[in-house]
């Protein structure tokens, strides 16, 4: 934590953070011309960013792309807020987001890519077959995940409650096992409008006895979409998290554990 403290307590790294919490996924050229700083600058804040695990760098090509990672932050919430008045403070947040609704409400809108990070003590082979048995993703996202995991094929998104039902299908993209693995998120084909597909990344990079596992979710229809996976991707890893290293989940409802459900 004293990472993320020491991250924080810089006035330019915040203003990073709030700019990338408005528009994530920006480049270091983009970072600078919103908030006229030299990139030295701004390049020596991100590394400290990024050591404290406050900044996800997700590489495209020859750029370098920046996504916030609430991580760290949702981590000194439950440490140190959610034990105490949290209702006030749940009422006073929402207050506020509703006044910046109704000041916001004319501003043209988009949708931005989620990121999540999250660190497993296990390693790559583990977290790989974590993310593509049907049986365990069936205890720890609530839904089996059934595919051969072969690029082209087919994946369904199947309830666990004995009928078979399947609530999002959609295909694999890329598989290079045990470290990359993308595939679409798309509606069960009974749905009467079904939206274009979002795509998921699963990106597995060991380190030692630890593996880095970083989620992005792109391509969201909208930001009801995008405050759906806000809310499911952190419950299904938090859950993957602790199967992997206590072989049992955290207490939560299905429905919390879904980001598919959106």
């Amino acid at each position: 934590m004293d990472l993320v403290f020491k991250a924080l307590a810089d006035p330019t790294r915040r203003l990073l953070l709030d700019r990338l919490r408005q528009h994530n996924g920006q480049t270091l050229r983009e970072l600078c011309e919103h908030l006229n700083m030299a990139r030295q600058s701004a390049t020596q804040h991100l590394d400290i960013l990024e050591r404290a695990h406050l900044v996800t760098v997700v590489r495209r090509g020859r750029e370098r792309l920046h996504y916030l990672n609430p991580v760290p932050i949702h981590e000194i919430e439950q440490r140190w807020i959610s034990g105490f008045d949290r209702p006030r403070l749940d009422a006073i947040t929402a207050i506020k987001n509703q006044a910046e609704e109704y000041a916001m409400s004319d501003e043209p809108t988009t949708v931005p890519t989620y990121v999540y990070v999250t660190y497993i003590r296990a390693n790559a082979d583990q977290v790989w077959k974590a993310l593509t048995d049907a049986d365990l993703t069936a205890r720890y996202w609530g839904h089996a995940n059934v595919s051969d995991w072969q690029p082209g094929s087919t994946w369904e998104h199947r309830r666990t409650d004995g009928s078979g039902a399947v609530d999002v299908v959609g295909h694999v993209i890329e598989t290079e096992p045990p470290t990359r693995l993308v595939i679409t998120f798309e509606d069960s084909p009974d749905t009467e409008t079904p939206r274009e597909p979002s795509v998921v990344t699963f990106l597995v990079e060991p380190h030692q006895d630890i593996v880095r596992l970083t989620v992005t979710h792109e391509n969201l229809a909208n930001q009801a979409m995008f405050d759906g996976v806000s809310h499911g991707w952190p419950a299904v890893l938090a859950n993957l998290k602790s199967l992997l290293e206590t072989g049992d989940i955290l207490p939560q409802a299905p429905w919390e554990m879904n980001p598919a459900h959106t």
